[in-house]
C-alpha cells in the first residue's frame, strides 16, 4: 500500500464527508408541505392545521438508511486511521455524528420528536450561553423590553422598498463583484425562497416577488455575500480542511452570529430586524411550552407585523414539525446565541492578547470554539488564512480597540448609571 502523509488522509476523509452530505438540504426537507400551509391561510388563521409525518412521505432526494450506512463507515475509518485522541479526527467525527443527527430528523418530521432532535442540533430558548447562567430566553426578554421602547423613536433611512427583485439583484452583482471578483458569485431570481434571500455556494437568490430597499441591499450584502458566500468560498479554497466547506448545524449559530455582527459592524442593521430576530426566539420558547400555529400567529400580528409577515414567521418556527404546540425547529435562536457567543470569544481573545485568532471565524463553514484548533492547524500547514474578509476584520485594529472598551463595560455599574441619566431626561425631556 502506498504511505500517505497525515495531510493526505485529512484531505482525504474532509473530501468524503463533503460528497457524503453534499444531497442533505435541511431547510428544504422541513419546508411545510403546501396543502397544509393553504389549509391554515383558508381557515383565516384560525384553525390548527393536522401535521403527521406521512405529510413529509415524498421525500425521495436520497436513502436515508443508505447515508446513515454511509457516515457509519466514514466515521469507524477515521477513528481507525487517524486515532480515538487525534483531535482533528474528534472534530470530523463530531460533523459526521451531527449528520447522523440530521437524518434521524428528517425521519422524524411531523412527529413531537422532530423538536427533540432540533433541540440537540441548534439548542432551545432554554439553554445557557457557554460559562453563563444566562439563557438565551432571558437575554430574548431583556431584548423585548428595550426594543419594544425605542422601535418607535428612531426613523431608518433608506427604508422604503422601491427595488423590484430584478433591480436589487443587479445591485447586489455590482456590490458583490466589488468584492469578491467579477462574475465568481452569482445572484438570481428564484421562486422557491422562503425568505427574501438565500445564499447557497457561490450563489445568492432573491425570491421573486419581493421588494427591497436600499438598506436590505446594503444589508444583504454583508450578511449573505460577506458572511455565508465569503466563509463558504474560504473553506472551498482550502487545499486539505476541505470539511471548513460545508456547515452543519453546530456550525450554524457561530455563522448566523457573525452575519448578525457584520450588519451590526457595518452599521447596515435597523431596531426593526433585530426585534424581528429577537421575537422569532419569543416564539419558538412559546411553542416549546405548548403555543400552537395559532397563539404563534396571532402573537406576532399583535406585535404589529403585516399579514405575510405572521405567516412567514410563524412557518419557520414549525418547519418540520405538529403545529398542535410543544415542539419547534429552533434554528432561529442561532442568530442571537452566535452573535453573543462571537462577541465574547472576541472579547477573550484581545484580552488574552491573541488577536491573530479572530480572523479564523471566516476560514470557513466553523464553531467559535474550533478557532484555537484550527489556528493551530494553520500553523502546521493543514488550514489556510481566510482568501475573503471584511475590511473590519482584515484590519484587525479597529476591532481590537472596541473590545478592550467593552472588556471594561462589565466592571461599570449600569444601574447608577441609569439612574443618573434618568433625573436628566425626565428634567428636560
Amino acid at each position: 500500500m502506498q504511505w500517505i502523509s497525515y495531510k493526505e488522509k485529512v484531505k482525504e476523509f474532509s473530501e468524503r464527508i463533503v460528497a457524503a452530505q453534499r444531497p442533505i438540504r435541511i431547510l428544504n426537507t422541513v419546508k411545510m408541505p403546501s396543502e397544509i400551509v393553504q389549509a391554515f391561510v383558508k381557515s383565516g388563521y384560525k384553525a390548527v392545521p393536522e401535521v403527521t409525518k406521512d405529510a413529509f412521505s415524498a421525500f425521495s432526494d436520497f436513502d436515508l438508511d443508505s447515508k446513515a450506512a454511509e457516515f457509519a463507515e466514514l466515521r469507524k475509518d477515521i477513528s481507525r486511521t487517524l486515532g480515538k485522541k487525534d483531535e482533528t479526527g474528534l472534530l470530523l467525527i463530531e460533523m459526521i455524528e451531527q449528520y447522523q443527527d440530521v437524518l434521524e430528523l428528517i425521519r422524524m418530521r411531523g412527529t413531537q420528536a422532530f423538536g427533540q432532535i432540533s433541540r440537540r442540533l441548534y439548542g432551545s430558548p432554554k439553554d445557557t450561553f457557554k460559562s453563563d447562567h444566562n439563557t438565551i430566553f432571558e437575554m430574548a426578554k431583556l431584548l423585548y423590553s428595550i426594543l419594544s421602547g425605542i422601535k418607535n423613536t428612531l426613523e431608518v433611512p433608506d427604508a422604503v422598498k422601491s427595488l423590484s427583485s430584478t433591480e436589487a439583484v443587479e445591485a447586489l452583482k455590482e456590490r458583490f463583484d466589488h468584492y469578491f471578483g467579477d462574475g465568481v458569485v452569482e445572484v438570481m431570481i428564484s421562486d422557491g425562497v422562503v425568505a427574501d434571500a438565500s445564499a447557497g455556494g457561490d450563489r445568492v437568490k432573491l425570491r421573486a416577488d419581493a421588494r427591497f430597499s436600499q438598506r436590505d441591499v446594503r444589508m444583504l450584502e454583508a450578511h449573505e455575500g460577506w458572511v455565508h458566500v465569503g466563509t463558504t468560498m474560504n473553506g472551498r479554497a482550502q487545499p486539505v480542511a476541505k470539511w471548513l466547506s460545508v456547515g452543519p448545524p453546530r456550525c450554524t449559530s457561530t455563522q448566523e452570529g457573525l452575519a448578525v455582527l457584520m450588519e451590526i459592524f457595518s452599521f447596515r442593521t435597523s431596531v426593526r430586524r433585530a426585534q424581528r430576530i429577537n421575537d422569532r426566539i419569543i416564539s419558538i420558547a412559546k411553542a416549546e411550552e405548548g403555543a400552537n400555529v395559532v397563539d404563534i400567529f396571532e402573537y406576532f400580528r399583535t406585535e404589529g407585523y403585516e399579514e405575510d409577515e405572521c405567516l412567514a414567521n410563524t412557518l419557520r418556527v414549525f418547519r418540520g414539525c405538529p403545529m398542535s404546540g410543544g415542539t419547534a425547529f429552533t434554528k432561529d435562536i442561532s442568530y442571537c446565541r452566535g452573535f453573543v457567543e462571537n462577541y465574547n470569544f472576541m472579547r477573550a481573545a484581545i484580552k488574552a492578547n491573541k488577536p491573530f485568532l479572530i480572523p479564523f471565524l471566516f476560514a470557513g463553514k466553523v464553531h467559535v470554539d474550533d478557532i484555537p484548533l484550527l489556528y493551530r492547524l494553520h500553523k502546521e500547514g493543514l488550514v489556510t488564512p481566510p482568501k475573503y474578509l471584511p475590511a473590519q476584520f482584515s484590519d484587525i485594529n479597529g476591532v481590537a480597540v472596541w473590545m478592550s472598551f467593552s472588556s471594561f463595560f462589565n466592571k461599570v455599574d449600569l444601574r447608577r448609571v441609569q439612574n443618573h441619566y434618568n433625573k436628566m431626561f425626565r428634567k428636560h425631556l
